[in-house]
């Protein structure tokens, strides 16, 4: 027998596949949801004097002034709401690491972000997928407890289909929930509402951030959650010492006083979203309406993995998905208008 054998959880679990990240310059892509713009000019300047800092100090152990700057940007009481991360998936392993023991149940909704799963089964913990209804609507049974959850995330907006949870109806699964409901936005700068607000309403409504899409950071790796003092203080005895390094801190702090900055390129990138949506419509896709920075589409052809690897030839890269029970389609980023009027030029290519 070996001497490092894994947990048996760990041998079974399937790892989740990030997406395809090439060289530089050699694809257009259109495929993992970054931002097609460089961050804010600010941060690079910032990023450029702080190389010449105290690289040889540990970094504030609670990224100070970053919480400090989010909590003002987002109309927070004060920094004791934050808890910084590097990448909201480190926040969202904290989370699971916190709240769900071996053997509890963590519940998502599916199609959605599969690292949760993955997330579950590192900790030894069981999950349940609850399917989306017709319209990417919640069933009934996603609101309603057992004794066994310990965690229910929801993605909002949620990928792959760029498709909202209303705030009414958050706030009616925090309240008949027995555990944390966590609002994963990601990609809430593009869409029409936030949560921020019900975290200082509702003790059990926790919202994880990254600044990974809309402020283009995705390099820098840094995210964060918003949750009440009380249990952002408890969190901290959990995560990594030093979990956020000192250049990452100063670069996610001078971002977060970029809002002028946030708000164009969101603008921007919303109005591209908008007439990428029209185009694919005209080309014969099923579009769901998105208010994230990506399109889900799905083609009566069936022919999606047939269209990625056309788009790939031709050094376009976009996601294709295949949900085991549910169907397969292509998520394609919104890139700039040159990256996506030539992903469209190419599959416009592709039907004739």
């Amino acid at each position: 027998m070996s001497k490092i054998d894994l947990r048996p959880a760990l041998s079974k679990m399937q790892p989740y596949t990030p997406g395809e990240q090439p060289p530089p310059g050699k694809y257009i892509k259109l495929n993992t949801n970054e931002n097609p713009y460089p961050p804010p000019p600010s941060v690079v300047s910032a990023l450029q004097a702080a190389a010449s800092g105290p690289l040889n100090r540990y970094p504030d152990p609670t990224a100070t002034a970053f919480r400090r700057a989010a909590a003002n940007a987002l109309g927070l009481p004060g920094p004791e709401w934050i808890l910084a991360g590097n990448g909201s998936d480190e926040i969202l392993t904290i989370l699971v690491r916190a709240f769900v023991g071996e053997g509890q149940l963590l519940r998502l909704p599916y199609p959605s972000y599969i690292l949760y799963r993955t997330l579950a089964d590192i900790q030894g913990a069981r999950w349940e997928q609850m399917p989306f209804l017709d319209g990417w609507h919640l069933p009934t049974a996603f609101g309603q407890g057992s004794d066994d959850l310990r965690l229910v995330l929801l993605p909002n907006p949620n990928s792959p289909s760029g498709t909202i949870v209303s705030r009414d109806e958050i706030e009616k699964l925090a309240n008949t929930l027995p555990c944390p409901l966590v609002v994963d936005e990601a990609y809430a700068d593009f869409a029409e509402f936030n949560c921020i607000d019900l975290v200082q309403k509702h003790e059990n409504i926790l919202v994880t951030r990254t600044l990974s899409k809309s402020y283009g950071l995705a390099g820098v790796r840094f995210g964060f959650l918003v949750a009440q003092p009380q249990l952002i203080k408890k969190l901290c005895n959990i995560k990594d010492s030093y979990n956020c390094d000192y250049l990452a801190t100063i670069a996610a702090t001078e971002a977060m006083n970029a809002q002028d900055w946030l708000a164009d390129v969101v603008k921007k990138m919303n109005a591209t979203r908008a007439r990428m949506q029209l185009r694919l419509s005209e080309l014969g896709f099923n579009v769901t309406p998105s208010q994230a920075n990506f399109v889900w589409c799905q083609h009566p052809s069936g022919k999606h993995n047939e269209m990625y690897q056309y788009l790939k030839k031709q050094q376009i890269l976009v996601r294709y998905m295949d949900f085991p029970d549910w169907g397969d389609g292509l998520r394609i980023s919104v890139g700039t208008d040159d990256q996506v009027d030539a992903c469209l030029m190419m599959l416009e290519r592709f039907f004739q």
